[in-house]
This record gives structure tokens, C-alpha cells and sequence, in this order.
């Protein structure tokens, strides 16, 4: 359905456009997608284009045709698109200390030195800036999520105490299962005759899947999911961890294995097992015993005041002064502050990436430096390393965040699906 373009949508996309002509009036850009009051222009649905075809290439997925390729990319482009503004209407700010983190962990996964990873990109073909720029945009994204989505998920202590009995009586918790699957979306207020051409639909791909077409390319080709452009993987989960609507369906699967047709809040799923491991029982993890203090910045105190404050307290501590006194005197974590900071004994997977990252360079009763995250500013004291035997202690702990998890995955489509449904999109391909 074409849609009129009211006159803020016509004035953006004309922002945008006349900077991709030339002074001839040779098109070198042009406006594919009107979102709200943003544009996403051709250029940038090439790029994406041509880097997804190569990763799907090299993955050797056969790609369907160009144009259901370009339907699909655009598609994600304009769901960023509608994420990013609301992000930052929300006044979600991404540091250059966050991005600077995440990049470091980009370059200590591909074995490259910090310095060298702008020359490493540059190898696969990739602008420094624009990758920065684009990560930084994704980090914006994940946090609009979490504060969107993960957080807003609530589990009772009765829906616990049920789902750590039923671990106990399931031989494949430890399990862990390598999935895909498509999603077929339907709109909140979906009509009868919407849900049965869904439903046709999710049908006639199973049906293709089970006569053995390649269940990757099906996923690029008709999935609503954000995972579509990535064959549909939704990667390696352990059984706890399966999203809520899976977690009886696929254990009970064998590898290679088609599913009949889920029906969730989102709209109709097909998955499939690609792969399982058998789990190995308890593990030993590794814990860590922080405490911390945390300041904001406010309209009297900005960055350098704060950071200046948290230098003052560590040289006190360093001094002899008491932690647990200046954080429960000066702490903005609530939860933390009255406990003089102390964060008890946890895994560093638990925190963001920037805290986890300071922490585990930090020796036993070693202070760190003022440091920045997205809730504020920190400094932080290790108080001890132990290995931990995952069992009954932990347990509760972990099945809150395993149960969560398994949550998010619906609770995102449903959310992306609601975000899509309020925007004014027009498409122009």
C-alpha cells in the first residue's frame, strides 16, 4: 500500500536527498524507504546488501533473488531505523568509552591489537568510521532493548520455584541445542483472514523445509525475524535457555528435524534442530567479590567533576580510609550503597562489558581507576577470585536468569513487531 508523505516526512527526505546529487543533476543516491521522519537511502541499502551476500556466500547459503534479498535488508534497515529514533528520543547516549570497549573486544576476539584493527577492517573492506559509527548505533540499540524489553520482564518467586522443580526432573537441562527457525509476523490487531494467510503461509514453508529445501535460505527468503539475513540461527542454547514457546518442543526433537507450526504473540514459527550437544552436568565457574561506587552527572555536577570526586575517594581508600563507609555515604546504586557497595560474589557475564572488563584485569583488594558505563561513573575494588561448584547455591540465581532469557526472544519479536506497526513507513524500492 502506498502511503501519503505528510509535510515533515517530505521535508526530511528532501534534507537528505540533495546532498546525493551532483551539481548536473545526475541521481547518485536517492531516498528507498521514508521512516517517520527519516530517510534510508539507497547507498546504505547497498552496502548492507553487498556485505550480507558476501557473509551468506562465504557461509554457503544459496541466496534466493536479488530483489527478495533487498526486500529483506531494507526491511531490517527501516526496523533500525525506528529503534535508533526512539533511542534517541529516549536520550539514550552511547559513550565513546563504551565504544572504545566494545571494539577492544572485537579486536581480542580476532587475536588483532587494538591499534591494528582499523587496518584489519580496512583488509575486509570496511571504513573505520562508518564500522564506528554503525557499532555505535547497535550499542544504542541493545540498551534501548534492555531497558525496553529485558527489564520489564518480571518472574514471580512461585514461576521460580516451579521452573527450578522442573530443571530437577529434566534429564536434558544440561543439554545444549544448535536452532533455527522463521517467523512468520502478524500485526497486534491482526484479522481473522491475516492470521489464516499467516498461517498458509508458515504451513507452505514447513512443507518446503520437509521436502528438503535448505532451511537457511527459506529463513533469508521469507522470515520476519531479525535473524532471517542470518539463515534464522538463533545460535547454540542450553535447554533452560530455549525461548519460552521452544522449551518443550525442541528437546523432544532429533538433528535436522522440521517442527509443525508454533503459534506466539509474534505470529507463526517453523524451527529447526540443527545440531545438539549432551550437557556435561555442574560446571566449575569462575566468581569474583566486587564492591563499588557509583556517581552520575546531574545539572551541577558534570564528567570531570565526578571523576574528579571518585579520585578523591580512592586516594582516601588507598589511604586507609573505609570503602564501605564512602559508599554507603556517597553511592547512586541503590541497590549496592547500603551494603557499602558490595556486590557479593557473581560471574562477570552478569555486568555490563565495560564493568566486566575493568574487573577482570583488577587483582585481589586492587582499586581501580574512575571509569565510565552507561549508568555512570565508577570506581571499583576486587575483593576476591574463587572457583565456584555451580550447584545448589547458584542455582536459584542462575534459573532466574536462564528463565528470563528464555523470555526475551518472544518478548523482542513482539516488541519490534509493535514498533513497526506504530511507525509510518513508506517504502520506495
Amino acid at each position: 500500500m502506498v502511503l501519503l508523505v505528510g509535510a515533515g516526512q517530505a521535508l526530511a527526505a528532501e534534507a537528505v536527498a540533495p546532498r546525493a546529487k551532483a551539481s548536473r543533476g545526475d541521481l547518485l543516491d536517492r531516498v528507498v524507504a521514508i521512516v517517520n521522519d527519516g530517510v534510508v537511502l539507497n547507498s546504505e541499502l547497498d552496502a548492507q546488501v553487498n556485505e550480507i551476500k558476501q557473509r551468506l556466500q562465504a557461509q554457503k547459503v544459496q541466496l534466493p533473488a536479488d530483489s527478495v534479498v533487498r526486500e529483506q535488508v531494507l526491511e531490517r534497515l527501516v526496523v533500525e531505523t525506528i529503534q535508533a529514533q526512539h533511542a534517541d528520543k529516549a536520550g539514550i547516549i552511547v559513550s565513546d568509552e563504551q565504544v572504545n570497549g566494545a571494539m577492544q573486544d572485537i579486536a581480542k576476539r580476532n587475536n588483532v591489537p587494538f591499534d591494528k584493527l582499523p587496518e584489519m577492517l580496512a583488509s575486509e573492506g570496511l571504513i573505520y568510521a562508518d564500522y564506528r559509527a554503525n557499532l555505535r548505533r547497535e550499542i544504542q540499540r541493545q540498551m534501548l532493548r534492555s531497558r525496553d524489553v529485558v527489564q520489564r520482564i518480571q518472574i514471580s518467586p512461585r514461576e521460580l520455584d516451579q521452573y527450578i522443580e522442573r530443571q530437577k526432573n529434566t534429564a536434558t537441562a544440561a543439554n545444549e541445542y544448535n536452532v533455527s527457525h522463521i517467523l512468520i509476523a502478524v500485526p497486534q490487531d491482526a484479522t481473522p483472514e491475516q492470521l489464516a494467510n499467516a498461517r498458509q503461509k508458515v504451513e507452505d514453508i514447513a512443507t518446503r523445509a520437509n521436502k528438503g529445501e535448505a532451511f537457511n535460505q527459506l529463513a533469508v527468503s521469507f522470515s520476519d525475524s531479525q535473524t532471517a539475513l542470518e539463515g534464522g540461527a538463533l545460535g547454540w542454547l542450553k535447554g533452560p535457555a530455549l525461548p519460552t514457546f521452544l522449551a518443550d518442543v525442541v528437546p523432544r526433537m532429533k538433528t535436522g528435524d522440521i517442527s509443525g507450526v508454533l503459534q506466539t504473540g509474534s505470529g507463526f514459527h517453523v524451527v529447526r534442530l540443527n545440531e545438539m550437544r549432551i550437557g556435561s552436568g555442574p560446571q566449575i565457574i569462575k566468581q569474583t567479590h566486587l564492591r563499588h561506587i557509583l556517581l552520575t552527572t546531574n545539572e551541577v555536577q558534570d564528567d570531570a567533576t565526578v571523576k574528579q570526586k571518585l579520585n578523591e575517594m580512592r586516594a582516601q581508600v588507598l589511604a586507609g580510609g573505609d570503602f564501605a563507609v564512602l559508599a554507603k555515604a556517597s553511592s547512586a546504586d541503590p541497590g549496592s550503597a547500603v551494603e557499602g557497595g558490595d556486590l557479593g560474589w557473581t560471574t562477570l557475564d552478569t555486568f555490563v562489558p565495560e564493568f566486566a572488563k575493568v574487573a577482570s584485569e583488577l587483582k585481589d583488594n586492587e582499586i581501580s581507576e574512575p571509569f565510565h558505563t552507561q549508568f555512570g561513573w565508577h570506581i571499583l575494588q576486587v575483593l576476591g577470585h574463587r572457583d565456584f561448584d555451580n550447584t545448589a547455591t547458584a542455582e536459584r540465581e542462575q534459573a532466574y536468569m536462564q528463565l528470563r532469557e528464555s523470555r526475551v526472544d518472544e518478548a523482542t519479536d513482539v516488541w519490534l513487531q509493535q514498533l513497526r506497526d506504530e511507525a509510518y513507513v513508506e517504502l520506495r524500492l
